[in-house]
């Protein structure tokens, strides 16, 4: 199947709540704009040199999200366009976000990305952490930042039963802080790996790179 099949037989097979970002890493603007035709508008990138250069010469009507780890010194360059951080793990980069947000004139959605996997190698916090940020009277003077809510990556492994229990762990984390928190209606997990089992836990937005686009070069 072609790129544009793939973003069809996605539409067709997710139910309408389920948000689908198309994790376009690596992926020339070629590949982007044959998923752009086929009616796609939101995408995912995981490095903001890459995401900025392809904002700068793909239609403007693009949602950009980020879905790789921020450094903060690179926030500024994808503040004036970018439609939602995934990956926020820290009060200083909410901070970040916050001041180069104010700089643009318009208000940044992040998602607090929470650790489940069992892997040293995967960034985020923990729930405590997250609540600690959220509740904290620094972050709420920050009126040029959103958490809309939570994402989470599971373990690398063919154990699904693994993955089900970090995904369940994720959703019963977020149902909590639904209740707590204004603003917290987005679950993001599940990859071309495991967007199966994600859904089944309740995530409503996938990000989907291979299974879309191929494997990556």
């Amino acid at each position: 199947m072609n790129i544009s099949e793939n973003i069809k037989k996605f539409k067709d097979d997710l139910p309408d709540d389920v948000t689908l970002i198309a994790v376009s890493k690596t992926k020339t603007v070629d590949d982007l704009l044959e998923a752009y035709e086929a009616g796609h508008r939101q995408f995912g990138e995981n490095k903001i040199q890459e995401m900025t250069d392809k904002w700068e010469k793909l239609p403007k009507d693009i949602e950009w999200h980020m879905v790789g780890h921020v450094q903060r010194n690179k926030v500024k360059y994808m503040a004036p366009y970018v439609s939602l951080i995934h990956t926020v793990d820290s009060l200083k980069l909410l901070k970040e976000i916050h001041k180069e947000a104010d700089k643009n004139g318009h208000c940044i959605d992040c998602l607090l990305q929470i650790k489940i996997a069992e892997e040293d190698s995967k960034y985020g916090i923990s729930a405590e952490k997250a609540k600690e940020i959220l509740d904290s009277e620094e972050f709420k003077k920050l009126d040029h930042v959103k958490v809309k809510g939570l994402m989470g990556m599971a373990t690398f492994t063919d154990d699904e039963a693994q993955v089900k229990k970090e995904f369940e762990h994720l959703k019963s984390v977020f149902d909590d802080f639904k209740e707590q928190y204004s603003n917290m209606n987005i679950l993001s997990m599940g990859m071309s790996g495991d967007y199966k089992i994600a859904l089944d836990c309740g995530s409503n937005m996938l990000r989907i790179g291979s299974d879309i686009f191929g494997e990556r070069d």
